[in-house]
C-alpha cells in the first residue's frame, strides 16, 4: 500500500509533511512531492495548488509517477448545511460531483460528463468508514458526518450559489479540488477519500472574516484525522 495524500495549499499539508521521516522531494509538473514514511505508512504528501486542473494533474502524477494504490484529498470547505453543519466539523466524501459543470443544452443532466452514465464519482466505502471511525477516536468532539461533496473553480459566497447547488446535487459542502481527484481516482482505478474540516459557512455574515480566522485551524484539525487514518488504513 502507498497512499497519496493531497491538499491545496501549505496549510493542507504541512503538518503532514512535518510528520514524514525518511522523505525525499521530487519536484514534477509544477509542485514537490514528498515521498516518505508517515508512521509505518509509505505516503507521497503534496500541495497541488488551488482548483479543479491542478487537483487533477496531481492526482494523475501520483499515480504514474509514485505509483500510488490509494489517494486521500484533505483540507477545508464551505459547509452547505448551515443547520447541520458548522465551522470545525467534519466531512468525509459518499461522492463528488463538480457543480460548475454543465452541457445542459445538449440535454445532459447538471454535472454528468458526456461518457458516463452518473454524475457522481463514488469514494471507497472502507477508507470512508475508517476516516469516520478515526474521527470519532482522536476528535469524538467533532460533529463527523457523511456526505456529498461539491467541487467548483469557484469560491462559493453567496447563499444563492449556496441553494443553488444544495437544489441541484444535494452536496453538503463545497470546495474546489476532491471532484477531479475523485475522477482521476475513478478512471485509474484507484480507491480515493475526501476529507474536508469545515471553514466557512456561504452566506453568513462577514463570512470573510470567519474564513480568514478558522482556515488554518480547520486545515490541520482535519490533517490531523488523516495522519490518524492513515494508520488504520
Amino acid at each position: 500500500m502507498k497512499i497519496g495524500i493531497i491538499g491545496a495549499m501549505d496549510v493542507e499539508v504541512e503538518l503532514l509533511r512535518e510528520r514524514l521521516f525518511d522523505q525525499e522531494v521530487t519536484s514534477a509538473v509544477g509542485m514537490d512531492f514528498y515521498d516518505g514514511r508517515l508512521g509505518e505508512r509509505d505516503v507521497v504528501v503534496v500541495k497541488c495548488g488551488i482548483g479543479k486542473v491542478n487537483a487533477g494533474v496531481c492526482a494523475q502524477a501520483l499515480v504514474d509517477r509514485f505509483h500510488v494504490t490509494h489517494l486521500i484529498n484533505t483540507g477545508i470547505a464551505g459547509s452547505l448545511d448551515p443547520e447541520g453543519l458548522d465551522v470545525g466539523d467534519l466531512v468525509v466524501a459518499t461522492d463528488c460531483v463538480q457543480h460548475d459543470f454543465s452541457v445542459a443544452p445538449l440535454g445532459y443532466a447538471p454535472g454528468l460528463i458526456p461518457g458516463r452514465d452518473r454524475a457522481e464519482f463514488v469514494a471507497d466505502s472502507r477508507m470512508r468508514e475508517v476516516a469516520l471511525a478515526t474521527a470519532a477516536e482522536v476528535a469524538s468532539d467533532v460533529n463527523a458526518v457523511a456526505g456529498r461533496v461539491a467541487s467548483g473553480d469557484q469560491f462559493i459566497s453567496a447563499e444563492e450559489d449556496r441553494e443553488r447547488i444544495v437544489s441541484t446535487f444535494g452536496a453538503v459542502c463545497c470546495e474546489m479540488e476532491g471532484a477531479a481527484i475523485a475522477q482521476v481516482a475513478t478512471l485509474n482505478g484507484v480507491p480515493f477519500a475526501v476529507v474536508r474540516a469545515i471553514s466557512d459557512k456561504p452566506g453568513a455574515e462577514g463570512q470573510t472574516v470567519t474564513y480568514a480566522q478558522f482556515e488554518q485551524a480547520a486545515a490541520h484539525h482535519c490533517a490531523k484525522i488523516v495522519a490518524h487514518m492513515v494508520a488504520a488504513l
